[in-house]
């Protein structure tokens, strides 16, 4: 009799709802002909590193994060690595990070179509509706130099809500040219560029950038 209670009462309480998805972020990542394999490596290492932040990884989960992985080169040449997935459980960043952490490069030796790879990303967001915001979260280490559409790209991403933010990843030194491109013509209004010294310096800024992100100011 009273395990019978017990299941009604079970059965009879609604189910707490799913938090929305706060936040769809793409992580658009350059394997243009600059990128060695060393580098590429860096690169990868990083993002993994990155997403398995404690900080990071709970911010992910607090926001039931939508997470995607583009990369990007020449003109055509963009590809959808790894397809969106909601970062619902710790369990789910794992195997998230832990494939980026396998990633084969997409692209060898080709030149450096930001506007293009702007674009392809854009066309991803499709699959994530229900999201409140969408961010394009791009990585490069030169200015454009090929396909010349990244003020189109940039206007689409502005018509459509989705913000732009970049990682510039600079030689070692003062000067700042690939950051001057992404705060000039590739972020949105209120998108921001922060710039890793060299691509060993990627995964400390990768984990500022991605806290930057997501976390929801206060005030």
């Amino acid at each position: 009799m009273l395990r019978t209670l017990a299941l009604t009462l079970i059965l009879a309480t609604p189910a707490a709802p799913a938090r929305a998805c706060d936040t769809a972020l793409l992580l658009a990542i350059d394997v243009s002909g600059s990128i060695d394999r060393g580098e590429y490596a860096l690169q990868i290492a990083g993002l993994y590193e990155a997403l398995r932040d404690p900080e990071v990884a709970d911010t992910l989960l607090q926001g039931q994060t939508a997470l995607a992985v583009v990369q990007w080169s020449g003109l055509d040449r963009q590809a959808l690595v790894l397809p969106w997935q909601r970062m619902l459980t710790p369990q789910a960043i794992a195997r998230f990070a832990g494939s980026a952490r396998a990633l084969p490069r997409s692209f060898e030796g080709s030149d450096t179509a930001v506007g293009q790879a702007l674009t392809f990303s854009i066309a991803q967001f499709a699959d994530v509706p229900d999201c409140k915001r969408r961010v394009i979260d791009i990585s490069g280490d030169g200015p454009e130099n090929a396909g010349n559409t990244v003020a189109k790209a940039r206007r689409a991403a502005i018509a459509q809500n989705i913000e732009i933010n970049a990682i510039a990843i600079e030689d070692m030194g003062l000067s700042a040219p690939t950051s001057n491109f992404y705060k000039n013509w590739v972020i949105t209004p209120k998108g921001f560029v922060m710039t890793a010294r060299g691509l060993e310096d990627y995964a400390r800024t990768l984990r500022a950038k991605l806290l930057r992100e997501l976390i929801k100011p206060i005030g």
